[in-house]
């Protein structure tokens, strides 16, 4: 891996060789994405099969599309039993997890007669979409779906690419009904997108999509926000190890390579205060990537986004790591708690030598859906909170507008808005 020294140049250059793989990068897909959603939207299940067959292979019509029992208890038999129970322990984790995070409405009231609160309400129909083209991601499923069941959608489907005789990954169907899924279509791309936000006369409308894909369902997300909500338009995957001398290089270097494998474009980035160190660590990622089954792609991905950067002080590193915002954080120095409290931008914070990236993206419970691309800042893991929705609660008895009518009749007139003000005021004539 290269290994680069740390000054505001350098951190110049990284941030923006990284901002090269923002989906906002990628204009030359817009008009094929928005041509396909907009096709779906106008022509509905002939737009969605005609595109099913042309990217999957896979010639459908109206009632295949949809996965059904037999098609699931099907896919239970190739799954092994081993892998179903691991399966179900990570679904216990990251439901109870979540359950931290419900909110519940709330009223306040006075005895002048006023009560002001929030009613907290699910969503009533989501939808889910699941990546199926390289590989199955049942992680991906549970994920997205979880929150959403613990929140109380009503009403949850899940759209997942089949392959050419229309058959979907078992793994993903098995951990789609763990979870708790209601329905289920073969469809992939933008085209699922667009299904899921304007509906057909097979998949309905749903109120918000979640769920990551290629750079097409990416854009496609992007096209159809404000007509359904969505989680966020992701890039790709992104992990930051913060280490001193006192952490052990094998492990940091195993940790940089577990998202070095995804893509081509994931981001694998080592910062230190040790020169020595992060000579050390760059041994030993030379060492795995001879050995790793995805050595190809790990290696465009350090070729493109790999760096080790040594600073001269740990204030240095934590002040890059702030500003670069990473998906995922692993803290491994002398005092990492210590440490944690200083970080103001991670998707998820990972703390400890034995708290590796894959753990949170698998088992131990908190999200793994998270923002990319220096969206920390400002954007959050998905949780409950993406599947309700808050309405304000307003009452006054006459006596409590009473006493302050006059105020709002002339906060209203003091903008010019005297029809406000009339509403207000011919209670009291």
């Amino acid at each position: 891996m290269r290994i680069v020294k740390l000054d505001e140049t350098s951190k110049k250059d990284l941030l923006s060789n990284l901002l090269k793989r923002s989906p906002d990068n990628y204009g030359e897909y817009e008009k094929i994405v928005k041509d396909i959603v907009e096709d779906v939207h106008v022509n509905k299940d002939e737009a969605l099969l005609k595109y099913t067959e042309k990217f999957d292979h896979a010639k459908l019509d109206s009632k295949t599309m949809k996965v059904t029992k037999a098609e699931i208890d099907e896919a239970y038999k190739s799954v092994d039993q081993e892998l179903l129970e691991v399966i179900r322990r990570a679904i216990k984790n990251v439901r109870d997890y979540h359950e931290k995070q419900k909110q519940r409405s709330w009223f306040d009231t006075d005895k002048k007669g006023i009560m002001l609160g929030q009613k907290v309400t699910a969503l009533e129909k989501v939808g889910v979409y699941v990546p199926g083209g390289k590989a199955a991601y049942p992680s991906s499923v549970l994920m997205n779906v979880i929150p959403a069941k613990v929140a109380g959608v009503d009403r949850i489907v899940m759209t997942t690419p089949c392959n050419s005789e229309g058959v979907v990954y078992p793994m993903t169907l098995v951990a789609a009904n763990e979870a708790g899924v209601d329905e289920i279509y073969k469809a992939g791309g933008a085209q699922a997108i667009a299904a899921l936000a304007y509906g057909t006369e097979t998949i309905p409308k749903v109120d918000k999509i979640v769920g990551p894909g290629n750079i097409f369902v990416a854009l496609a997300k992007r096209t159809v926000f404000g007509h359904v909500s969505i989680d966020s338009v992701a890039g790709p995957s992104e992990v930051m190890v913060l280490a001193d001398e006192t952490a052990n290089p094998r492990y940091v270097a195993a940790d940089l390579l577990s998202q070095a494998e995804h893509d081509e474009l994931a981001s694998a980035i080592l910062v230190t205060t040790s020169t020595e160190f992060a000579e050390k660590v760059s041994t030993e990622v030379d060492g795995f990537v001879n050995v790793l089954d995805r050595k190809e792609i790990i290696q465009k991905s350090l070729d493109n986004f790999g760096y080790i950067l040594v600073a001269d002080s740990m204030e240095d590193a934590i002040d890059t790591v702030n500003e670069i915002a990473s998906e995922h954080l692993e803290i491994v120095t002398a005092n990492p708690f210590e440490v944690m409290t200083k970080i103001r931008n991670a998707g998820a914070i990972f703390i400890g030598e034995y708290s590796s990236e894959p753990l949170g993206d698998y088992f131990a419970g908190p999200n793994h859906v998270l923002p990319t691309n220096g969206t920390a800042k400002f954007f959050s893991a998905l949780s409950v909170d993406d599947f309700i929705k808050k309405s304000s609660i307003i009452y006054y008895s006459r006596e409590a507008l009473a006493e302050v009518h006059e105020d709002v009749e002339k906060f209203a007139k003091s903008e010019g808005l005297t029809a406000h003000a009339n509403s207000i005021h011919v209670r009291f004539e």
